[in-house]
Order: structure tokens, then C-alpha cells, then sequence
């Protein structure tokens, strides 16, 4: 089942990406800021999926503290990367539906290239920072996290703090 879903996101992020990316009548900033989004689901979708299901399938359901903290920093950097995209799109139905006058000035492609820009942009240090503060925590119960996918809790449980 989980394997079908993430094919079906897969397939489905895959297909805009191609339809945008080939199709030059579609470069207007909704489109480009889904081009964007679909690129940050198929990085999320991939980083979260395909590594649980593995470890959940396989014998060792522990994750190495390295890859829980890589794991963790992908995640934050993609999913925030999708929150700031989606406002971005809001904005942008925003200008459209309340100033249509004034949507090419307001949403030029110099503008839109700026605004996708800044939103990768700016999660990277959020991502850099967070990660860097949760894994900087002492440890006093080993290293290997039980269970099949890494959470912030369960790294919080290690700690000694």
C-alpha cells in the first residue's frame, strides 16, 4: 500500500514537472511556483518513504544517529521549503483575483524567480540551525533510535537533558 502511494506521488509529481518543464505557454508564476512545489514533494515524499518502509521491512528496525540527523534535516528543509512555496501561491491567487491589473507588474518572471529564490533560500538555515540544535544534545542511552522512522521526540528521548 505504502509503496503504491509513494509511485503514485512519484508519477504524479513527475508528470507536472515534465509538463511544465516542456511546455513554454505554461511559464506564469503559478506554474512555475508548481514546478517548485512538485520538486519539494518528490524530495520529501522520497526522504520520508522509501528509508522507512526499508527499515521497517528489514531485520534491524534502529536508525543510525547520522542518518536520523540527515533524515531530519531533508525533511525540515523540503517540507518548509512546501510551506513557503504554498504562500508564495497564495499570494500570487491573491494579486490575480484582487488586483488583475496589476498582476504583470506585481508578478513579472524577474519577480517570481526572486520569490521561489527566497523561499529555498530562506528554509536552508532554518533547516541548518534546527538540526544543529537537536542533534548537539548530549546522549546517554547510545546512539541507534528504535524505530523505523526518525522523529525530533524520539532523538529528545536520547538526551540527557
Amino acid at each position: 500500500l505504502f509503496y503504491a502511494l509513494y509511485l503514485a506521488s512519484i508519477l504524479g509529481n513527475g508528470l507536472i514537472i515534465t509538463a511544465i518543464a516542456c511546455d513554454h505557454h505554461v511559464h506564469m508564476p503559478m506554474y512555475v511556483f508548481l514546478l517548485n512545489l512538485s520538486i519539494a514533494n518528490v524530495g520529501s515524499v522520497s526522504t520520508a518513504l522509501p528509508t522507512s518502509m526499508a527499515t521497517c521491512l528489514g531485520d534491524s528496525r534502529t536508525i543510525s544517529y547520522a542518518r536520523c540527523a540527515a533524515r531530519v534535516f531533508l525533511l525540515v528543509f523540503l517540507v518548509g521549503a512546501e510551506f513557503s512555496l504554498l504562500t508564495i501561491m497564495a499570494y500570487d491567487c491573491r494579486v490575480a483575483i484582487c488586483k488583475p491589473l496589476h498582476y504583470g507588474t506585481l508578478l513579472g518572471s524577474r519577480a517570481c524567480v526572486h520569490m521561489a529564490a527566497a523561499a529555498w533560500g530562506s528554509v536552508f538555515p532554518y533547516a541548518v540551525l534546527h538540526t544543529a540544535h537537536t542533534f548537539s544534545l548530549p546522549l546517554c542511552q547510545g546512539n541507534a533510535v528504535d524505530q523505523f522512522f526518525c522523529e525530533v521526540p524520539q532523538i529528545l528521548k536520547l538526551s540527557c537533558s
